[in-house]
Parts: C-alpha cells; sequence; structure tokens
C-alpha cells in the first residue's frame, strides 16, 4: 500500500483538494485497493474545520465530495507513517521541518516538483483564484501518481 499526506497551511483549500483529487484519480484507475491518502496542516489555525466552502464548491462542480472531512494538524508520527508527504509550497515544507526534521527517508516533496516545476501550487487563500489551484492540484496529482505507477 502506497500512503500519501498531502499537506498545507490550514487543510481546508489546497491540501483536502488534493487529498479528494488523488483519491478520485486513484478510484478511476481502480487503484484505490493500493493507496491511503490523506491531507494535514502545518497550522492549528483551522483545526476541527471543515473544507473552505468555496474550495468544496469547486470540486462539487467536478464531481468530488469532500463532506465530513475537518482539518487536522500534521504530527511527527505522519512521517513514519507515510511513504510520501506533499507540500503544496515552500512555507509548508520550512513549518514541516518540526514533523519532519531533515527528512532522513526523503519523503518530503511539493506537489508541484512532480511536473518537473519547482513552483509553488497557488494559494486561493490569497488569490481567491480556485480555479488556478484546481487546475495545479489536478496537474501535480496526476504526474504523481504516473510516477508512482510507473516505479
Amino acid at each position: 500500500m502506497i500512503k500519501i499526506l498531502f499537506v498545507c497551511h490550514g487543510n481546508i483549500c489546497r491540501s483536502p483538494m488534493a487529498e479528494f483529487v488523488m483519491k478520485r484519480m486513484v478510484e478511476e484507475e481502480k487503484l484505490s485497493g493500493e493507496f491511503e491518502i490523506a491531507s494535514a496542516a502545518t497550522s492549528t489555525e483551522e483545526l476541527g474545520n471543515p473544507v473552505y466552502p468555496p474550495a468544496r464548491k469547486i470540486m462539487a462542480e467536478h464531481g468530488i465530495s469532500s463532506a465530513g472531512k475537518t482539518s487536522r494538524q500534521m504530527t511527527a508520527h505522519d512521517y513514519e507513517y507515510y511513504d510520501y508527504i506533499v507540500a503544496m509550497d515552500t512555507n509548508n515544507l520550512r513549518n514541516m521541518r518540526r514533523f519532519v526534521g531533515t527528512d532522513p527517508q526523503r519523503k518530503v516533496s511539493l506537489l508541484m516538483e512532480h511536473t518537473g516545476d519547482s513552483r509553488d501550487v497557488k494559494d486561493p487563500w490569497y488569490t481567491g483564484d480556485f480555479e488556478a489551484t484546481w487546475n495545479d492540484v489536478n496537474v501535480g496529482c496526476r504526474a504523481l501518481l504516473e510516477k508512482l505507477k510507473n516505479g
């Protein structure tokens, strides 16, 4: 089983989008039984809060439900448990240091790195552009899934 944790600042926009988009992609490829996919925050600001309404809305427009998802903070245990820890931006990477240390097992990456581009996933909290974030997440998740399928 391949275990993936997507991480952003609050776990209410980008990382839940990545979680549910990746779940859908593996389901469509009949690989659900081979993956465990989750998301978490680096901060405590949104703990227990549901996915942000505009993020829920754009996912729903594409037939994806995030019902029941609430924000949780990443823990040091997550580093041991998950095979891949995928951050949405460089600030997330910096904030994850307290959980992953120096990343001795080389589990941590930026989502967009899997596309060959090391830029950040656009943050809709600041841009208000949930469509751009949706596009980044889909391209990044597709590239990550292809990498994992091809070993």
